[in-house]
């Protein structure tokens, strides 16, 4: 038997090839929407990737599953669990094998025995692990279930998708769904869907893999034996999820393009550049303090780096064309990084190089945490906080008012205009595209705190020493 690990490291995702050497077959549970490193690996190791298995319907990211079965005609294994709401809708599109608690299939001589194991989502399925005809388990894909150090969280279909009442089942559900896994032999490796930084959870380690046994001891939610504590510290604090996540729950259910069938995006000339931001969403993929020095008025900042799928999902919708400014060399890659969350309508790019200094018109300042802490108190500006409500319970400035980054667009009415805004999140990176939000939603004047609120605890510190 054969098994590899795959990691997207910008959505925090993690996917496995089980093969078969024997046979030549092998199996890919949980695939990304690009499926090349999937099939390279398969190339390289002489296998023939015939299946694929997913543990649930995802909500952060774009399955490959359809993606597969379409180009490939392999076969899909997919949970029949869950009412008729969590039944896959393109399965009947594609060779799907609908399958339930306590079955199980082979690929080549290897095993995978289906557990139900709702709490994440209703129609949850792990994948337990038996190489050749042993009957002693190898290994569990638990997918969003069980995390190293953490559970899936039970609230998404409420917070995400808008099914309200759900997540307090979720919780009772994870709860029982956790007495199974329990159950199973300590030695036991488990391979989980995400690691550290995905918001399917509050606190996921940063360890790929780990074992029942470890999880066990160290894991804060199968050490608690009280089912209504565990359910309120289960639905408690979890992180705020990104916009896109209500989408990703509705192509992965009814499926979406194939990414062959989709064009790469037009170079435009930076003549077209008034045009494009009236008709498209603009983002330009410069580091935020090149953005504050000079940008095109109507465009959104979003560096390009680690984190730019996750803002993409964030800030820009599914509805309009996307324009992108970048350079050359990135092209490709942002294109595959916005698929990935199912962002397939970028149709144009621009040359960054190709700007010039005539149409960076608009800028933004920097000011000191002090500057803008004496400001706020004179009543000269509306102090802003873009963090998330975890951070801002762990302490605020008193005279900020909170709206996330991702809400800015729904919620930007709330924002006074009488005077100027002062934007600050922990270190100073989200203040920057939240004031490039602010500005292409009309709010120009608009600064930005110098490092954030650490800037800021720097100067309350200073003042309560000068007090004393």
């Amino acid at each position: 038997m054969l098994l590899r690990y795959f990691y997207d490291e910008k959505l925090a995702q993690a996917s496995y090839m089980v093969g078969c050497q024997k046979t030549g077959e092998a199996i890919v549970i949980d695939p990304a929407r690009n499926i090349e490193p999937y099939l390279k690996e398969a190339e390289k190791e002489g296998l023939r990737i015939s299946a694929t298995a997913e543990t649930h319907i995802h909500a952060d990211f774009v399955s490959g599953t359809r993606e597969f079965a379409q180009r490939l005609g392999t076969t899909a294994y997919l949970s029949d669990e869950g009412d008729a709401s969590w039944k896959y809708g393109f399965a009947s599109e594609i060779d799907a094998r609908l399958v339930k608690d306590g079955e199980s299939f082979k690929v080549g001589n290897v095993t995978l025995e289906v557990m139900h194991t709702p709490g994440h989502t209703p129609e949850h399925i792990s994948f337990v692990l038996y190489d050749r005809d042993q009957t002693v388990p190898m290994g569990i894909f638990t997918g969003d279930f069980v995390f190293v150090g953490d559970i899936g969280r039970p609230d998404l279909l409420e917070e995400a998708a808008g099914i309200q009442g759900t997540t307090a089942v979720g919780a009772k559900q994870m709860f029982n769904s956790l007495k199974r896994f329990k159950a199973l032999p300590d030695f036991v490796q488990v391979w989980p869907g995400h690691g550290a930084g995905s918001a399917c959870g509050k606190a996921l380690g940063a360890i790929p893999t780990s074992t029942v046994g470890y999880e066990k001891a160290t894991n804060w939610a199968l050490q608690m034996e009280d089912e209504a504590a565990f359910v309120k510290e289960l639905t408690t604090d979890q992180p705020e999820p990104p916009n896109y996540f209500a989408m990703m729950k509705r192509v992965n259910k009814e499926g979406i393009a194939d990414t062959t069938t989709l064009s790469a995006p037009r170079a435009a000339d930076t003549s077209e550049l008034t045009e494009l931001v009236q008709t498209m969403q603009v983002v330009d993929t410069r580091d935020g303090k090149s953005f504050a020095a000079g940008h095109v008025p109507g465009t959104l900042n979003i560096p390009y780096n680690s984190k730019f799928v996750t803002w993409a999902g964030w800030l820009l919708d599914f509805d309009h064309d996307i324009a992108v400014i970048t350079e050359p060399d990135q092209f490709q890659m942002i294109q595959t990084d916005l698929q990935s969350v199912g962002l397939d309508r970028f149709v144009t790019v621009i040359d960054v190089a190709n700007l010039s200094d005539e149409q960076l018109t608009e800028q933004y300042p920097d000011w000191s945490a002090e500057q803008a802490m004496q400001a706020a108190e004179a009543g000269d500006v509306f102090v802003l906080d873009v963090r998330n409500k975890t951070e801002w319970d762990g302490g605020h400035y008193a005279q900020a008012n909170r709206i996330l980054l991702g809400k800015l667009a729904t919620r930007h009415q709330e924002i006074p205009t009488d005077r100027p805004v002062a934007v600050h999140c922990a270190s100073g990176v989200r203040s920057r595209m939240a004031v490039s939000v602010l500005q292409s939603l009309g709010i120009k004047d608009v600064i930005n705190i110098d490092g954030g609120y650490a800037a800021i605890q720097t100067v309350l510190h200073q003042r309560t020493a000068t007090e004393s």
